[in-house]
């Protein structure tokens, strides 16, 4: 027998398994090697299309860094020291930059997490600015773009001199990716501007997602492309974009052109993170990786759609997510009280809300698979979205059938299985 430990909440939960009937999903370890101070100076020294910030920066100017919430593992604290010393090197005056939260329509940071996310060196010499997606005072309106998405974003992207954007690379469930474009729309986007760009996932003619709406898909990818139509209206300088290991270190950073930058930086992460499967298995064990990716269950549901492509049709996923802020929104068991997937789309069509699409996402998935998730959630509210409540792993185990064989997934939204044909 086998063990290995899974991320659980800021703790961890073992498991013994038999390697002739559970094989590991992950991305390699010896190619997830920490990146020093100096390593990621020198990808800030090479921007891929475009100037480096020396070339860029003067006296006189005004800086806007954009960095993700507390609910991404982004590396934020080593990189945007970095980035904010390079930038005062520069001429610019500690006082002309400013820093935002990216929070989309999550909650706000906490002033502890901004310490966390920035270390105490920052946030008491920079200024700290957070976002309000539903405060309309807070925001202007910029036009519309060639799909007719009304833009309008945090004021603030247009107080300042230059907007730098910093974020995390990873797999998202319909924008293709996370980080580039997304720390605009959805990040510092009008709750209004959010469910447009967002809406554009689902086909309300065919029924179900559009195509090319998917994990590890940018090229024809609907969301994508408008949340990028409305980053374009603010012109970036600069995009700063970071993949993280297990612990949330940086392994990777790609730095230059916003929009350039970050594409390279998804085509790595793509190749580096995709593990082909000859066949689809019976079970899959799903863990976020932990805190802050299993912060919420809105989040974890990430973790649970990438299982989804590795496990087959009527099997189990086990899903191991605390979820100690529990759901993400607490009105987001609303979208379970419908029969069924078919009649939440519809409804979606009506009245669409983007925490309505993650539940409708995950509902498609409890239609198809049996979910447990092992959680500190109420039993009555897992049941209630059409899972099966489990305290522990040994509990969520007791309710498949471990002869069957499957897979584990450590990490489940930083890994893409690829069914081979």
């Amino acid at each position: 027998m086998k063990q290995i430990e899974l991320a659980y909440g800021s703790g961890t939960v073992q498991f013994s398994f038999d390697d002739d009937k559970f094989t590991i999903l992950a991305p390699s370890p010896a190619e997830e090697q920490p990146l020093s101070d100096m390593e990621i100076g020198q990808a800030l020294d090479s921007p891929i299309d475009s100037p480096p910030l020396e070339e860029v920066l003067a006296s006189g100017q005004s800086v806007l860094i954009v960095v993700s919430d507390a609910t991404r593992a982004t590396a934020s604290a080593q990189v945007v020291n970095l980035l904010v010393r390079r930038i005062v090197q520069q001429g610019v005056s500690a006082a002309d930059v400013a820093i935002i939260f990216a929070t989309g329509i999550h909650r706000q940071v906490t002033a502890e997490e901004k310490q966390m996310l920035l270390t105490p060196f920052i946030t008491q010499r920079i200024r700290v600015l957070d976002h309000d997606a539903y405060d309309a005072g807070g925001v202007i309106r910029l036009g519309e773009t060639q799909r007719g998405t009304p833009v309008e974003v945090n004021r603030a992207l247009r107080d300042f001199t230059h907007v730098i954007l910093t974020g995390g690379i990873g797999f998202h469930y319909f924008a293709g990716f996370t980080g580039g474009r997304k720390s605009i729309c959805p990040g510092l986007a009008s709750a209004r501007t959010i469910s447009a760009t967002h809406m554009l996932a689902l086909d309300f003619e065919k029924g179900g997602r559009r195509d090319n709406v998917k994990a590890g898909v940018l090229e024809g990818n609907p969301v994508h492309e408008e949340c990028e139509s409305v980053a374009a209206m603010i012109e970036p300088l600069f995009g700063v974009n970071i993949a993280v290991d297990e612990l949330g270190r940086a392994v990777q950073v790609v730095a230059g052109h916003w929009r350039e930058a970050h594409r390279v930086a998804c085509r790595a992460y793509l190749k580096a993170h995709s593990m082909n499967i000859p066949v689809k298995r019976r079970i899959v064990i799903a863990g976020c990786g932990g805190s802050p990716s299993d912060i919420n269950l809105i989040q974890a549901h990430k973790a649970l759609d990438m299982a989804a492509l590795a496990c087959e049709d009527g099997g189990s996923i086990i899903l191991l997510a605390e979820c100690r802020e529990g759901f993400g929104r607490q009105d987001f068991l609303k979208w379970f009280c419908l029969g069924d997937s078919v009649a939440l789309e519809k409804r979606l069509r009506d009245s669409y809300e983007v925490n309505g699409q993650t539940a409708w996402a995950l509902l498609m998935k409890t239609e198809r698979f049996k979910v447990i998730l092992v959680s500190e959630l109420e039993p009555d509210d897992v049941r209630q979205m059409r899972m099966v409540p489990a305290r522990s792993l040994n509990e969520a185990m007791s309710e498949v059938d471990p002869s069957a064989g499957g897979f584990i997934m450590p990490r489940g939204a930083a890994l893409l299985p690829v069914l081979l044909n």
